[in-house]
């Protein structure tokens, strides 16, 4: 359920885009956005339901905190239920080694946080989320390891309807991994890196770095 492509590391600080199920044969997916070295290390994809996925991401979440010393973001997007994740996120969440994303307005004269945790996907937030991960991979600023999300990548096109032309995934392949990953884009911009962390003696280094492997 889980992909790493290495090690996650003392004083890194971790942004995470998630996207639920839409349904029957449908996926969840989580991209690990490393705001310090700006990769993704590791990736959740499953055929599962949200509920599912939330225990796994919770254990995870508390992990890289442990590991790295400073506190992941994480943001479910909140159709299909994903505002009903976030809160099961916030009840487990009992040692406060995460912190759930406030999303903020876009698109109105009222730009700030609201009181939505999670991240809503909409006509004022899906083409500019889409468009901005399309520069920063354009741009080579954001280094990707995971062959199936670039593979969706590949299959993500612009399609005309009657009312719009509109990026989505092609006929029978899936946009999972794409939309967490540009939910995670997002946090990447507009969650602030932390201003210091405490740094382990010699002795506690030797048990930080950790993989899922």
């Amino acid at each position: 359920m889980f992909r790493q492509y290495r090690s996650i590391d003392e004083g890194e600080q971790f942004v995470v885009g998630a996207d639920t199920s839409a349904g029957l044969n449908d996926y969840c997916a989580a991209q690990f956005v490393s705001k310090t070295k700006i990769d993704v290390p590791l990736v959740y994809h499953e055929k599962v339901t949200g509920s599912i996925m939330v225990p796994y991401l919770h254990n995870v979440l508390e992990k890289i905190y442990e590991t790295t010393n400073i506190k992941p973001t994480i943001a479910i997007e909140r159709n299909f239920g994903g505002h009903e994740l976030m809160d099961r996120l916030g009840t487990l969440n009992r040692e406060g080694k995460y912190i759930l994303y406030l999303m903020e307005t876009t698109g109105t004269t009222s730009d700030g946080p609201t009181n939505k945790y999670g991240w809503d996907t909409n006509t004022a937030t899906r083409p500019m989320m889409l468009e901005a991960l399309k520069n920063a991979i354009d741009g080579k600023a954001l280094k990707l390891y995971d062959k199936l999300t670039i593979e969706e990548l590949y299959s993500f096109v612009k399609v005309r309807t009657t009312t719009m032309v509109k990026a989505q995934a092609e006929v029978g392949a899936f946009d999972d991994l794409v939309m967490s990953l540009a939910i995670a884009w997002q946090l990447y911009q507009q969650v602030p890196s932390p201003a210091k962390y405490y740094i382990p003696s010699k002795d506690d280094i030797s048990n930080r770095n950790w993989s899922l492997k």
